[in-house]
């Protein structure tokens, strides 16, 4: 599971990298594909919700019983967590917008997408240094077992599903080099 994990933390890091190449194209006053920027943000807030969410939930709350110090970790990491979404979710209804031809400042679009990624990076990194370790010290084979059955029934198909249903994000995923942590 903590394999799972660090493999999601790559995946999710290449999929804010491709945001950023579109956030830049942006910035440098040049239109990006908003259809591709949509898959991008939509495959992100299903993702998080049908899958990473339940994932890290039961880990925290796991490592929280063997833990019980890690509590402030984990209440902060889901405050983190769900101001991240509500951002997601408004640049989400700023994508619908611009795709209706409405009007909307490109310049804060562009400051709003960058703000997102910097704050889903900052995540990404306070859960890499913070919580994995403590994963690894305190779970062993059988308890990460243990929590992979615990993940809602569906969790694999329902990512199989996104996988399939975003093709042309997966397109622009292999054609981009994996970013630098």
């Amino acid at each position: 599971m903590l394999t799972q994990l660090r493999q999601d933390h790559a995946n999710m890091a290449r999929l804010l990298h491709v945001l950023q190449l579109k956030q830049k194209t942006l910035a440098a006053g040049e239109r990006p594909d908003f259809q591709l920027i949509r898959e991008v943000v939509d495959y992100i807030l299903d993702y998080m919700e049908d899958f990473t969410v339940p994932l890290e939930r039961l880990c925290s709350e796991q490592l929280a019983v063997q833990v019980p110090e890690v509590r402030d970790l984990s209440n902060r990491l889901s405050v983190d967590y769900r101001a991240l979404r509500e951002r997601l979710q408004r640049l989400s209804q700023d994508i619908d917008m611009i795709l209706m031809d409405a009007v909307l400042p490109m310049d804060r679009f562009a400051d709003d997408l960058r703000a997102y990624l910097e704050a889903h990076r900052a995540y990404l990194r306070d859960e890499r240094e913070a919580l994995f370790p403590l994963i690894a010290e305190h779970f062993d084979d059988a308890d990460l077992r243990h929590l992979a059955t615990l993940l809602p029934e569906g969790a694999k198909a329902r990512l199989e599903y996104l996988q399939a249903a975003y093709p042309e994000l997966y397109a622009e995923l292999r054609a981009t080099p994996e970013p630098v942590l």
